[in-house]
């Protein structure tokens, strides 16, 4: 080997580089001990909420220290952006998808347009979408050019007065729409650039914020988030600001009355049709008559008083100020529903048929509502927005309260002069309303506000100030963000991961370790060197990159482990056969390593092409593990071949001799003689029964598909006790109509999946399905746990939910198509790598073949097993992940027992093809039980110490490489020949092709 000093110092620098940015895993590990230990004796366990104490005092410790310096100028600040970033599997935390609403993008653009065509396009995109994998905007269009004579350029649409600069009336359908599309993208940037300006001042390290293409969605991942609720506030809230002028409680005292008798006159004639109804039925039949009684005692259930507005009213408002009446939170939907009615309002006065009728933030203590009438006008918009803010800041008031004050820019510092002047002048309110909701009413006393400043005060808390001064800062988003898809795990969950994941990487790395040393004695130990310095290389590199380390992405690091020693069985097993040969050692290394590196090559990019497929279409977790995949296979590839021939030259050349085996394994697998395609026939029957058996199990059966790809929620409750899961299911069939409960690991935690209302979005739907799973359980749960303890995993109890799921239909269906491309565009990619590798599509039809054997019985065992196993078998992301990494295992043993066929047919011209296939797959048996079995002991490592969350996942990787080496021996190879020799006697009836010299 050339160049040995350069490679050398490489190697050494590269090390060092990479022990450097682990350094700052290590400090920062170790200041954040420094951090617990100090809570932990700030605050003891007997105070109540010490948990949620602990972290507050942890924080303040970590925000006191942050500019100190640690060692070397580096300070903890700046080694925790350098550290290796940890994802929410293993830290805890959120990871969400968003939906930009399109559809409020369009209106908007369209002055929120009444027009039939567009509402009619509107209406057919929200029907489309449900099961389209388009995008909103393309179904928009689609729906609308379908539409006669419907213009784009109408001045009812898109020709109005705010895009009168780009569109105007003459322009054709084709030629709106690339100016609609560059709108759209330029409101869902905006709408980026709001969320990535609302995280940065969260608070939360390593967040990731990125756009997933061009369908308004983005990616939101804030590892270590603990205020989970807080969260998804900050991401969901609009901010729309909005600042009106408020009508006074005695200016509508008299609507209320006429309102309320409206209603109770009503409600009076509607229980007098509802007699004369079952008058009239009388001589319909006894039976009759009793489905109508039932009927009207339903219909008149609800509330027949005669006071049906002020029977709801908790208390009325105070003379002359900006709140008619306060009501109970429960009872604010009703109301509402009561002041829109047509018959209502038309009791308005004309001088307020504008009136907006909203509702102030609700008191906790008392439970009610405030509601206020803001004076609107024809179109309904305010006369100063939000958007006139430049900065906002969390202060206090004059009484001591928690406020945030608001700086306007030049042209709302006017508007907002003129608003105060009137309302001082009528010694009336301003209503600050946020999200249609009123925050503040303040009157104005002092005359005409000039400058700017306005302030809203309300009942924050410190945080609530902070968040509400965040968003205001950052902005408004352009339209509605609803969560399609999140995942939430609590920090216990993550911890439990890292312990597991650590615990079976160390089991896994110290049984391949024992192994290699034990199967090629010193060479053995040069080889687990390397492999030392492949698994700092791969920590350095994710470090060095700021890729995000996943409880997936360790099992894509120790499945490296067990995959790259692949490449030293490889080099190690060519150096015997070239001493078996008669070579010096000198000679026979040096063969070896040339001979090997075909194979080895080939190996790694077939298996390397499925990681680069995952990695582009994965997110996530999926992502993480395609990364240390990808990774892990450059770094093999380079210890293997460079690393071990360093320390295995450095042997030779001090005179001795190295011996590739023990004494126990010396002769191992030598002078085999198996006649594998004799057996062939009896391979095809049994593979072909393990397909019929599959097949009728996926036709009759079918798969435990989780929410990834059917759409649902998904939480993993943890209980104090022991609990049934078909009573738990049975509790929880009551409340969503359909669930299903699953023992998840320990006997007391649960896995829970419902679709209810899975296609309805929006932070309260949410809320009310995490109310009701609480409701539900209820009997199962300690009597002293919150609902907000529940939600929150209750860390210092270890009871609640410690991760949730949430995955929409619509996301889904994209999830399961992404998905099926995955692996057909793997299988494409491989079979055309094969054929522009071998020159011959038989070899790429073998290979294919195999792989869909693979694929088949892989997915047959879990439709067989998925309801007996004591683990999840659901078929997700991950599940998908493990598909394509059998597929690419499946075509690294393929493609080495390809490519010794190849060299053997060159080698060995005159030999029959039977002859040298055999001679070619008894020659690799020793590499493919090899490799194999200390896969597999890997695998088993992670399937038995490596956490719940990973064992389906580790279990689909178990049975595809039993599998994937049956069928590179038996399947693979075998077709190839079958397919090589059809082709030759249909060109040549001389003899049969097993018996001459074929050409492959």
């Amino acid at each position: 080997m050339q160049n040995k000093g350069l490679i050398k110092v490489f190697a050494i620098l590269f090390g060092l580089v990479c022990l450097y940015q682990l350094s700052f895993t290590f400090l920062t590990n170790n200041v954040e001990s420094d951090a617990e230990e100090f809570a932990m004796q700030k605050v003891g366990e007997d105070v109540e909420n010490y948990s949620e104490l602990r972290d507050q005092a942890e924080a303040r410790y970590l925000d006191s220290i942050g500019d100190n310096e640690i060692i070397a100028g580096i300070t903890y600040d700046s080694a925790k952006d350098k550290e290796l970033n940890k994802g929410l599997d293993l830290k805890g935390g959120i990871n969400v998808i968003l939906q930009i609403s399109v559809r409020d993008i369009l209106s908007g653009l369209a002055n929120d347009s009444q027009d039939p065509a567009f509402r009619k396009a509107i209406a057919e995109a929200d029907k489309a979408q449900t099961d389209s994998q388009e995008n909103y905007v393309d179904l928009f269009f689609e729906a609308f050019n379908n539409i006669p004579n419907a213009k784009l350029a109408s001045p009812d649409v898109f020709a109005n007065k705010a895009l009168s600069s780009e569109i105007n009336f003459n322009m054709s359908n084709e030629e709106v729409e690339p100016i609609i599309r560059q709108k759209i993208d330029e409101s869902i940037t905006s709408a980026f650039e709001v969320l990535r300006k609302r995280i940065d001042k969260f608070g939360v390290t390593q967040p990731n914020i990125q756009r997933l293409g061009n369908s308004g969605r983005i990616l939101v991942e804030l590892p270590g988030a603990k205020d989970i609720s807080r969260v998804k506030n900050l991401l969901q809230s609009t901010a729309q600001l909005e600042f009106w002028h408020t009508y006074k409680s005695n200016e509508l005292g008299g609507f209320l009355v006429q309102a309320n008798n409206r209603l109770a006159e009503m409600k009076k004639s509607e229980e007098v049709t509802s007699e004369e109804e079952i008058d009239s039925a009388a001589t319909s039949g006894d039976n009759e008559i009793d489905d109508l009684l039932a009927d009207a005692e339903d219909s008149t259930s609800v509330e027949t008083g005669n006071n049906p507005l002020f029977d709801l009213m908790a208390s009325p408002g105070f003379q002359g100020g900006p709140v008619l009446a306060n009501f109970n939170v429960q009872d604010t939907a009703q109301v509402m529903d009561y002041l829109q009615m047509p018959q209502v309002r038309s009791l308005l006065p004309s001088e307020m048929r504008y009136a907006k009728f909203v509702w102030g933030v609700a008191d906790e203590d008392t439970e009610t509502a405030a509601l206020y009438a803001l004076k609107g006008n024809r179109n309904m918009e305010p006369p100063l927005s939000g958007g006139v803010i430049t900065d906002a800041q969390q202060t206090y008031d004059q009484l001591g309260r928690i406020a945030v004050s608001m700086q306007m820019d030049g042209t709302g510092a006017k508007i907002w002069e003129t608003m105060t002047g009137k309302a001082s002048a009528e010694q009336s309110q301003i209503a600050i309303v946020l999200d249609n909701i009123v925050y503040s009413a303040p009157g104005v006393s002092t005359g005409a506000i000039a400058g700017g400043r306005s302030e809203i005060t309300g009942d924050f808390t410190i945080t609530e100030g902070q968040d509400l001064a965040n968003v205001l800062r950052a902005g408004k988003l352009p339209a509605s963000a609803d969560i399609i898809q999140s995942e939430v795990v609590g920090p216990s969950l993550g911890q439990e991961a890292i312990d597991s994941g650590i615990m079976s990487f160390g089991i896994a790395l110290i049984l391949v370790l024992l192994w290699m040393i034990l199967y090629y004695g010193k060479a053995g130990v040069y080889a687990d060197i390397a492999l030392i310095v492949n698994i700092l290389f791969i920590f350095g590199i994710l470090a060095g990159l700021g890729a995000v380390l996943t409880l997936p992405g360790i099992a894509g690091i120790v499945l490296t482990i067990g995959m790259s020693v692949d490449a030293n069985v490889l080099i190690f097993e060519r150096i015997k056969e070239e001493l078996a040969k008669g070579k010096t050692q000198k000679e026979a290394i040096a063969d070896g390593f040339r001979n090997a590196l075909s194979s080895i090559l080939d190996a790694n990019i077939t298996t390397g092409l499925t990681g680069l497929i995952l990695f582009l279409l994965g997110t996530g977790p999926i992502k993480g593990f395609a990364t240390t995949l990808l990774i892990g296979i450059a770094t093999s590839l380079f210890t293997a071949i460079f690393i071990t021939r360093l320390f295995i030259d450095g042997y030779g050349t001090r005179g001795k001799s190295l011996d590739f085996s023990t004494s126990i394994t010396k002769n191992l697998f030598t002078n085999m003689n198996i006649d594998f395609l004799k057996k062939r026939k009896i391979a095809y029957i049994v593979s072909g029964l393990f397909i019929v058996i599959s097949l009728g199990s996926l036709l009759t059966q079918g798969l435990n598909e989780g929410v990834d790809f059917v759409g649902g929620r998904t939480y993993t409750v943890r209980f104090a006790d022991d609990v049934n899961p078909t009573a738990v299911e049975k509790d929880l069939a009551e409340v969503f109509g359909s669930a299903e409960a699953k023992t998840f690991g320990p006997d007391n935690q649960l896995k829970i999946t419902t679709k209810y209302k899975v296609d309805e979005e929006g932070a309260q739907v949410d809320e009310e399905i995490q109310r009701s799973l609480f409701d539900a359980l209820g009997s199962y749960l300690p009597a002293d746990i919150s609902y907000e303890e529940f939600v929150d995993g209750a860390d210092d109890k270890q009871v609640g939910v410690m991760q949730s799921m949430k995955v929409g239909a619509t996301i889904a269906d994209d999830i399961k198509n992404a998905s099926f491309w995955a692996v057909l565009g793997s299988l494409i990619v491989v079979f055309l790598y094969i054929l522009l590798r071998f020159r011959k599509w038989q070899f790429s039809l073998g290979a294919v073949t195999a792989v869909f054997h693979d694929v088949l019985v892989v997915l047959g065992i879990f439709s067989l097993l998925y309801k007996v196993m004591p683990f999840n078998m659901e078929i997700d992301q991950a599940f998908i992940a493990a598909i394509l990494t059998v597929i690419g295992y499946s075509l690294n043993d393929t493609v080495v027992v390809f490519d010794r066929i190849r060299e053997f047919v060159n080698e060995h011209s005159t030999w029959p093809l039977g002859k040298t296939v055999n001679a070619a797959l008894n020659s690799t048996l020793s590499r493919t039980l090899n490799t194999s079995l200390t896969t597999l002991v890997v695998l088993l490592a992670i399937f038995i110490f490596g956490g719940e969350s990973i064992r389906g996942f580790m279990f689909a990787l178990i049975i595809g490489v039993i599998v994937g080496t049956y069928s590179s021996l038996f399947i693979a190879t075998p077709v190839m020949f079958d397919s090589v020799k059809k082709k030759a006697s249909l060109e040549s009836k001389k003899k049969p092709v097993a018996e001459e010299a074929t050409t492959v």
